[in-house]
């Protein structure tokens, strides 16, 4: 397994787009942090005004409920890119146990999602800390609880690189996988968990949505404004690391079947 483990390291290091992928998260991220920061009004005043625990809260935990897409984005990559670029097959004969190769891309996912995770969150909590400083609101940083809540966005972070290595397993083409990932992240989940709260019973099915249950772990939301439900952290934790493995093995006995040309 530790052959296995430093392949896929020097894969992913050898390309570019691990890098370019991390630079933009902090930096979208972190200004986008920062504009949320703005928003909100000192004390509990205000149009969007909150207690500073819940502005803090919804600000450094924006790239957990915002930029999952980077590190979800790298999982698929990290097996789409293997068929697109033909070296699925000198893979497989360097280890010829498709679940085993499949297990490496999961644990070696695991490091590359932390790295993600604490510098996504780290540009949120550095830019988003300045301008809600700047707006007259404490940031909190000397509180164990605000990194508490810093750790825990790392966490979904991490988890969310290893759905993304369950969907490149599920959907092997890179450009369907992609499409698929953007539009049901970007699209289609955010319109479900704005709309499905309306209905009495739709708050129940909105925060088993993997977006939510991300949410659900960082302990915070842009999302939580508006007074959506979250899961526990042991439970989203636990349910997000399902959807992965769920959808890893649902690729190791379906896609990965399959003879490869």
């Amino acid at each position: 397994m530790t052959a296995n483990l430093l392949s896929e390291y020097r894969k992913f290091f050898s390309t570019r787009m691990w890098w370019l992928l991390l630079i933009i998260m902090v930096l979208y991220m972190g200004l986008t942090a920062a504009a949320l920061a703005f928003t909100f009004s000192p004390g509990v005043s205000g149009e969007m005004g909150m207690p500073s625990g819940s502005a803090v809260s919804t600000v450094y935990t924006t790239a957990a409920s915002f930029g999952y897409i980077f590190p979800a984005l790298i999982g698929v990559l990290s097996i789409t890119g293997e068929y697109r670029h033909k070296t699925i097959t000198n893979t497989l004969l360097g280890t010829p146990q498709r679940g085993k190769m499949l297990v490496a891309k999961m644990i070696a996912g695991i490091p590359m999602g932390l790295m993600y995770g604490v510098a996504g969150t780290l540009g949120c909590v550095g830019l988003g800390a300045i301008a809600l400083n700047a707006n007259g609101v404490d940031p909190l940083l000397g509180q164990a609880s605000t990194w508490a809540i810093i750790g825990r966005s790392v966490l979904a972070i991490t988890l969310w690189l290893l759905v993304g290595v369950g969907i490149g397993a599920l959907i092997p083409n890179q450009v369907a996988a992609i499409v698929t990932l953007l539009v049901f992240t970007q699209f289609i989940e955010p319109i479900a968990r704005m709309a499905l709260p309306m209905a009495s019973w739709g708050e129940n099915i909105a925060k088993f949505l993997p977006g939510s249950v991300g949410d659900a772990i960082a302990g915070g939301s842009f999302y939580s404004m508006m007074g959506t439900e979250l899961l526990p952290l042991w439970a989203g934790a636990i349910l997000l690391t399902s959807y992965a493995v769920i959808f890893a093995v649902i690729g190791r006995y379906t896609t990965l079947r399959k003879d490869i040309s």
